[in-house]
């Protein structure tokens, strides 16, 4: 395992020496392992290595549920949208997940999809997609006594329905009506609560069990209210609640669904902070907890995955399947494919055979590279042959077709699905469809969806109000807003994407810029990071640096960290407006953002007192 392990980190440097991300300097504050030199393009100026960490707390046995893996977001738009499936899906996984001999967290891989549309952000789901997920969240509650449960929790319902912050005396009363409070029922109420990111909602729950003493707290118990507190309060609430938990219970659990939650908030600092207050703890370094490191880097410091890897061979931390994902997805957006094919058969050597996630990313990657030829084998090993062997691919692999803009097998592998098909295959289809700008079969797909399930989530209007936008069809995505309206779906970040979108294709951008706004400010909800980031580059394009500097602003305050990404949006802008911006480069150093090539360039362009050849003179 140790050979194969610095087999990985030499195929890794390399990968590293083509990076654009220039090299940062190291603070003395900050905690690190000495072990031999690592070479990047040049040998580090000291022999000193950062190992510090980033989208998920871990599977918990208690009352709560992480829905979230600490991800969503690199540095260009389709990193963010691998990001989704890798972090916002590696967070702590839910209560009951299983472990392994070794103690360790359920397969990291379980929650992190690729790209399922910024994705999987279930923001409105009736509950769970599938039995394997209710039983695989719900240890204490059979398949068929979840069955009963999933149409009538009425604790559930009391907490959905309560006003405001009343959730605590409604459930006064509710018990004070002779109703039973138990662990099962807690537990399904926590899991379709976090489903519909109900966070505050879930956290008066949990603080109304614990002050009630109406179930015994454990150690994921408490792991799992830090989760809610980080994303309802922010992270310093939720490290300071930390002191008050019996230290018997201050375990590695609750530090790690902490580190978690500060990848996930892309707090670097705080990250390494956490993980360095783990080591002193003397908690064992684990492969989840090397996971979130390497997500961290993945999207601010790719020259730090090297020093992760060195950690994990020094430590003996065998890689997981989605640390191997991790790799191939970061090679593959360097366009080292030569590196990402190796990392596979490392992998491999290893006995870990690529999943279908895997092999969806193999074959995006192939494609994004101009890579056909090796697309196509991937993918027809992923559909087993003839798409009827492996029914269950059929949603990965019909938009990765439609990417290749190979028509006949989307619908080949349409006309398979159609007689039966299900719900997320329907959702495939259209965005396969859409990509090939054959809208009319997109919207047969969709009406065969609305027809055969009598209610349907916003997340699967969600589908078709993408494929309008991305064709700049404004009035048929209006009256799809109005069907789904009508409906009673709750709108979530998914829809208000797909709708700042379908105005910003309009030319409609401050009317965009108004959805959202007011989608925040009504559901306190986080938006997500593209739909802020769709409506800045807008103004961006125009120079409007007031409204520019406004949503920079206002990404900041729904919780979103300071990244390269949004401040080469603002550059951009400041010129574009053809106006110096003062002092962006002390903005960059207080929000610990180191620039790569691009944003260096940037900043020069921007440099009110850069020095040219003619001001020279003039001196």
């Amino acid at each position: 395992m140790c050979r194969n392990q610095s087999y990985i980190l030499g195929t890794f440097r390399a990968c590293c020496a083509k990076s654009e991300v220039t090299s940062r300097s190291i603070e003395d504050n900050a905690a690190f392992v000495e072990p031999q030199k690592v070479r990047f393009n040049t040998s580090l100026s000291s022999k000193r290595c950062y190992v510090m960490t980033r989208d998920s707390p871990m599977p918990c046995r208690g009352l709560q549920f992480f829905s979230t893996q600490a991800g969503t977001e690199s540095s260009e738009e389709e990193d963010d949208n691998l990001e989704a499936g890798f972090s916002k899906r590696q967070t702590p996984v839910s209560a009951g997940a299983t472990q392994d001999s070794k103690g360790e967290a359920g397969n990291d891989d379980e929650f992190s999809e690729l790209e399922i549309s910024e994705d999987e952000i279930n923001d409105d789901v009736e509950g769970p997609q599938n039995e394997m997920e209710l039983s695989d969240t719900e240890p204490e509650v059979g398949r068929e006594k979840s069955r009963e449960r999933r149409g009538s929790n009425q604790l559930f319902r009391i907490i959905v329905t309560a006003p405001g912050l009343s959730v605590h005396n409604s459930l006064e009363k509710w018990v004070e009506e002779g109703n039973e409070l138990t662990r099962p029922d807690i537990l399904l109420a926590m899991l379709f609560l976090r489903r519909r990111r109900m966070y505050g909602r879930a956290l008066q729950l949990s603080e109304y069990v614990e002050s009630t003493k109406k179930v015994e707290f454990l150690e994921r118990d408490y792991a799992s209210r830090i989760d809610l507190i980080a994303k309802v309060r922010g992270i310093h609430k939720a490290e300071n609640y930390i002191e008050k938990i019996p230290k018997s219970f201050r375990g590695e659990v609750v530090y790690r669904t902490l580190l978690a939650n500060c990848v996930l908030a892309n707090n670097v600092k705080k990250s390494e902070q956490v993980f360095n207050k783990m080591k002193d703890l003397e908690f064992p370094i684990t492969c989840f907890a090397c996971n979130q490191l390497l997500l961290l880097y993945k999207r601010v410091d790719k020259k730090k995955i090297a020093d992760v890897l060195l950690l994990m061979e020094k430590e003996k931390v065998k890689p997981s399947l989605f640390t191997y994902r991790i790799l191939i997805d970061t090679k593959g957006q360097s366009n080292d494919i030569a590196g990402m094919e190796q990392i596979v058969e490392t992998m491999k050597a290893e006995g870990i055979e690529p999943d279908l996630a895997t092999q969806a990313l193999l074959a995006k990657h192939y494609v994004l590279g101009g890579l056909k030829e090796k697309a196509e084998p991937v993918l027809k090993q992923m559909e087993g042959g003839n798409g009827k062997e492996n029914r269950w691919a059929c949603r990965s692999v019909l938009p990765l077709y439609a990417t290749l803009g190979k028509a006949d097998e989307v619908e080949r592998l349409w006309n398979i699905c159609k007689p039966n098909p299900r719900i997320d295959e329907c959702i495939a289809a259209i965005e396969a469809w859409g990509k090939l700008n054959n809208v009319e079969e997109a919207e047969a797909v969709f009406d065969k969806m609305v027809k055969t399930w009598k209610k349907l989530s916003s997340k699967h209007y969600t589908a078709m109000l993408k494929v309008y936008a991305n064709h700049k069809m404004l009035a048929k995505g209006k009256d799809l807003v109005k069907q789904i309206g009508e409906s009673g779906c709750r709108i979530g970040p998914l829809t208000w994407d797909a709708l700042v979108k379908l105005y910003v294709e309009a030319g409609e951008v401050e009317k965009a810029d108004s959805i959202l706004q007011k989608a925040a400010q009504q559901n306190q909800i986080k938006p997500m990071f593209s739909s802020f980031m769709t409506i800045m580059e807008q103004y961006a394009r125009r120079g409007d640096v007031h409204n520019a500097e406004k949503m920079f602003h206002r990404m900041r305050q729904a919780g979103y960290q300071a990244r390269i990404r949004p401040f080469q949006c603002l550059i951009q802008t400041y010129l574009n407006a053809k106006v110096p911006a003062y002092g962006m480069r002390e903005r960059l150093i207080a929000d610990n953002v180191f620039p790569n090539k691009a944003l260096a360039a940037q900043l020069a362009s921007a440099d009110a007192f850069r020095k040219t050849a003619v001001s020279e003179l003039l001196d």
